[in-house]
């Protein structure tokens, strides 16, 4: 008994194995753990490489003393002699670097979009997810260089697009379609967010949303979600647990303070219609017209001299200001300050990445949120303590929501700070904030790739044959003309006759009145005509099913769902509400040669718009 009962387990084991390996989901798992090692991996070398090339740069070399939050001093360097001139001599250097390597190896990245986070955005939607492997380690290496001499940028960017690029090779190497590529590059991307944030749900969920202003990719949540765990786990196993921000476990418990929040959205949205404008006019105004006359790589410079000289004077505007942004959330900077640290912050990043050097948005935009809703916290705290008793959550409530605003993702920063925050205990404020700053925030956008849903995407171009498929109608479709007509009481000797001298393979069924009474599918009788016995003893009534038919007028894509759920190879097309006269027989094959023909027609449209992919990386970088 207990080898029989050993067999019998190992025989169910190795069903299970069996089944999994052909599961879909399986594959997908697969995926975004291999992903996710290896975007872990590269995140774990950009943040060392940051961390210490910052520490010696600023620190050692400018004798900067700037503040490190908890879950980031990796380095201690006894701070050198005082020499604030060397920040913008650092960041002038870094911009004439990076934009030699970027003008001569990789130009077209100039306008391919705000940050990494945007590129990536634009090679899944019309790159096919291509992303060139020069792309990702250019960017990257030149992120590591503006950062650590102080440009004011964030690492979450460059991590995105250096993920993405890593799923965008792996899935060539393993010869995924288009499709697959696209989901393996927001999976790598999710997998580099989670890690440097140290958020791996919040990391996931921004991937797969921020590609979209009024939607999001549910197809990459199970990649996604399993490549950010998975980095987050290969992160944290070198770095530890710690969040970045040590912020205290804050819980919302009198309503009457949401009235606070409301006005901290207001003034988020403000500080993001100043953002993104100082933001836009700088690249446009100030550096466009600049890179037409002299070139890409003196743009860079002039950048980042402006940002180190503006930094030299105002050293909280340098890099990405996490140490900052956690004195603000622990009370130690005064409303003032917060308010001049803000404008600064808007212009130094403004300066650094709207002259086209290196590094991501997402850091400066949570610093600008924070500390704008840092500035509402301690003005309620001071009037009415007794409802807002701790300023330090507004900084946390003011990050997300404002992020929420100018990236149109409501849920990925909410759960991100979730996640620092170590509980929902600011979930009614951060929905609150959020939402208002997304309504508010309509007529401003961070990223110029974004599009507003599936629907407007050239990813997805091929769905909108369900569209065509609902323009189309069934007259113009079937087949027209007398139809074979079974009457109710033939015998199964006149259905096996019908199946051998017959191509149909569904037949209408007539009543003795006339009328037609059901449907006869040949599928379903073939096993019954080799027992001859039967043939004088059931009739065509007793086989057959419900009557289910269509009209002229009705659309391709109702006649479709008709088709599934009645498993009939063709239906009778019927005059009136589809029990009249019979008209003629309509195919199954019909409508998927009209949806076949609708995907060719979009294809065709899409590569006439100089949309269509190609199959090298260089072209898809510049569709």
């Amino acid at each position: 008994m207990p080898i029989t009962s050993a067999k019998q387990r190992a025989a169910a084991f190795a069903r299970a194995i069996a089944a999994l390996r052909h599961a879909h989901s399986w594959r997908w798992l697969a995926y975004g753990i291999a992903v996710g090692l290896a975007a872990g991996l590269a995140a774990c070398l950009y943040f060392v490489s940051i961390e210490w090339l910052q520490t010696f740069l600023l620190r050692h070399l400018a004798g900067l003393t700037l503040p490190s939050p908890a879950g980031e001093h990796l380095f201690d360097m006894e701070p050198g002699e005082y020499r604030p001139w060397l920040v913008p001599v650092l960041t002038s250097l870094a911009g004439l670097l990076t934009g030699y390597f970027i003008q001569r190896f990789i130009p077209e990245t100039v306008t391919a979009g705000t940050d990494g986070t945007d590129a990536t955005t634009r090679a899944f939607h019309r790159a096919g997810g291509v992303v060139p492997p020069r792309v990702p380690v250019i960017r990257g290496l030149a992120s590591i260089l503006t950062i650590a001499t102080g440009g004011s940028a964030g690492r979450e960017g460059p991590i995105a697009q250096i993920g993405g690029g890593i799923g965008s090779w792996l899935a060539q190497r393993f010869g995924l379609s288009a499709r697959e590529r696209r989901l393996l590059l927001l999976a790598g991307a999710a997998g580099g967010m989670g890690a440097i944030f140290r958020a791996p749900l919040g990391g996931a969920l921004t991937a797969v949303e921020v590609i979209y202003r009024e939607d999001f990719e549910a197809e990459a949540i199970l990649p996604a979600v399993m490549s950010s765990v998975t980095a987050y786990s290969v992160f944290t196993f070198f770095f530890g647990t710690e969040h970045i921000l040590a912020a205290p476990a804050f819980q919302f418990r009198d309503p009457r303070e949401l009235i606070f929040y409301a006005v901290l959205a207001l003034v988020c949205s403000g500080a993001a219609f100043l953002f993104i404008g100082t933001f836009r006019a700088c690249k446009t105004r100030l550096f466009a017209p600049v890179r037409e006359r002299l070139g890409i790589m003196w743009t860079l410079g002039l950048g980042g001299l402006l940002a180190g000289s503006v930094g030299a004077l105002f050293p909280q505007a340098l890099s990405g200001g996490y140490g900052w942004l956690e004195m603000a959330i622990l009370g130690q900077v005064p409303a003032l300050m917060l308010c001049v640290m803000v404008l600064g912050k808007t212009l130094t990043t403004s300066l650094t990445i709207g002259s086209g050097m290196s590094g991501g948005m997402f850091a400066p935009a949570l610093f600008v949120g924070g500390l704008s809703g840092g500035v509402v916290g301690q003005l309620a705290h001071e009037y009415w303590p007794g409802i807002a008793p701790e300023p330090g959550s507004y900084v946390l409530v003011g990050m997300a929501a404002f992020f929420s605003g100018i990236a149109k993702a409501p849920i990925g920063p909410l759960v991100m700070v979730c996640e620092l925050s170590r509980g929902y205990g600011l979930l009614a404020p951060l929905m609150l904030a959020s939402a208002l700053c997304i309504a508010l925030c309509r007529r401003v956008s961070l990223y110029d790739n974004q599009v507003e849903s599936k629907f407007d995407s050239p990813a997805h171009a091929a769905d909108a044959t369900v569209n065509l498929l609902e323009e189309r109608t069934v007259g113009a479709h079937y087949a027209p003309g007398a139809a074979m007509v079974l009457e109710a009481g033939s015998t199964l000797a006149v259905v096996a006759d019908l199946m051998r001298s017959s191509e149909g393979r569904s037949f209408p069924v007539r009543g003795a009145d006339g009328t037609l009474v059901g449907m006869l599918d040949m599928h379903r009788v073939r096993g019954l005509v080799f027992e001859e016995d039967l043939y004088d003893l059931l009739l065509a009534h007793d086989l057959m099913g419900p009557l289910v038919g269509v009209t002229p007028e009705e659309d391709l894509y109702s006649a479709l769902q008709k088709f599934l759920e009645s498993g009939y190879a063709q239906l009778p097309v019927l005059t009136g509400d589809g029990c009249g006269e019979l008209l003629g027989m309509l195919d199954r094959r019909s409508v998927f040669e009209a949806y076949a023909d609708g995907i060719r027609r979009v294809r065709e449209q899409q590569e006439a718009a100089g949309l269509a992919t190609t199959s090298t990386p260089d072209s898809a970088c510049r569709a």
